[in-house]
């Protein structure tokens, strides 16, 4: 007599449908731009408080994810344990879903994780099943020592090793029958923006790791120029964390300009800031809800830089609603002014016009409006009339 054991979450495997993940881009919070590998419990549990009593949470900051440094060892039959600093890993999912939150986890497709603790390599359907036992809702799959296997390989090779270690966790993930974000974390290597959804991906690293300045915040926006067409609804070109309300990037001004780009470019929204120190200014900017909504909007079609002259840029996105998200950008670190390019845009003039960060109507304007952009800042505005 032939028995078989089916996992209680195996049953509705087939039911996962990977699109309607990441409808819109996620929003949450990341442990690592703050307590980077020295994270424990109870800073996640921390976390999860905060998020919701800053308000972040009812805004839409739904998951909340350890990166690196929870790993333990992997016992006789190959199962990862978290180490000391997380003695009860189902536990402490449970406390996030108890907040109303999700519960997001970081591996790698290699035998190490960047910070060196154990990656997955070999162990992907063990460590899906583990993540899915624990109540797992996120995964972050970071490339890190996977590179190893792929030196002196083609870059055809490379892609094609990439590609499929990445497909081999989203079948594995699948298989639970638990509906888990996979996030892609590989630096763009081999164009990864190509085939991130072909593999599964629900968001993919287009860059190198953002920092906490605002020349890298700017590189990483500009760096999505012409991959627009590879993003939408449940598949999203990630610019990487925000570092909004971390040293460097604390000023209200810079914050405002990181959201704006963010929220233009439909990227997924994760903070990665000391949520139990966040200032009021950090708070109205990261749950900014006209700002908020650009990023998630239904359309999920990414914006773009649609002109600079000189030190100011005009970012634009078409939103669900036949209006036009605009971010009019100083470069420089003194204020400047600007007028809005109404034929850069494609509208005629004039159009009604909302402040978004201001959160005032502007009336309708034509393009002999000046705007004072302050330094190192923006102007958001909605302009059109809705069709909806």
């Amino acid at each position: 007599m032939v028995c078989s054991l089916i996992w209680p979450w195996m049953a509705t495997a087939s039911s996962i449908d990977e699109a309607s993940l990441a409808r819109t881009p996620p929003m949450g919070w990341n442990s690592w731009n703050h307590f980077g590998a020295d994270v424990t419990d109870a800073d996640i549990r921390h976390a999860a408080d905060a998020l919701v009593a800053s308000g972040m949470a009812a805004a839409g900051y739904r998951y909340v994810i350890i990166d690196d440094g929870w790993q333990g060892q992997r016992d006789a039959q190959g199962a990862m344990h978290p180490n000391a600093k997380f003695p009860d890993m189902k536990a402490l999912a449970d406390y996030v879903h108890g907040k109303g939150l999700k519960f997001g986890i970081y591996s790698s497709p290699g035998p190490q994780t960047c910070a060196g603790y154990g990656g997955s390599l070999g162990h992907e359907a063990q460590d899906a099943r583990t993540y899915a036992s624990w109540g797992v809702d996120y995964l972050k799959y970071d490339l890190c020592s996977f590179r190893r296997s792929m030196d002196g390989q083609s870059d055809t090779a490379q892609t094609a090793m990439m590609k499929a270690a990445y497909r081999l966790m989203r079948q594995s993930l699948d298989a639970t029958g638990r509906p888990i974000v996979f996030a892609l974390c590989n630096y763009g290597w081999g164009r990864v923006w190509e085939w991130g959804a072909e593999v599964g991906g629900n968001l993919w690293r287009t860059t190198d790791d953002i920092q906490p300045n605002y020349e890298s915040i700017l590189f990483n926006a500009g760096a999505q120029q012409g991959l627009e067409r590879f993003a939408g609804p449940g598949h999203w070109n990630d610019a990487d964390m925000l570092e909004i309300g971390n040293k460097g990037m604390d000023s209200p001004d810079m914050e405002r300009t990181h959201m704006t780009l963010w929220a233009l470019l439909a990227a997924p929204l994760i903070a990665g800031n000391d949520l139990s120190k966040m200032s009021a200014d950090t708070r109205d900017v990261l749950t900014n809800a006209e700002v908020l909504a650009v990023d998630q909007d239904v359309r999920g079609t990414p914006g773009r830089r649609v002109m600079q002259e000189g030190p100011i840029q005009i970012w634009a996105r078409t939103l669900a609603d036949g209006t036009q998200a605009v971010g009019i950008i100083n470069t420089l670190n003194h204020s400047l002014t600007a007028k809005l390019d109404l034929h850069a845009l494609g509208l005629s003039s004039p159009v009604p016009a909302r402040d978004l960060w201001q959160h005032r109507d502007l009336g309708s304007l034509d393009s002999k409006h000046v705007f004072d952009v302050p330094s190192l800042g923006v102007v958001m505005l909605k302009l059109g009339a809705s069709k909806r």
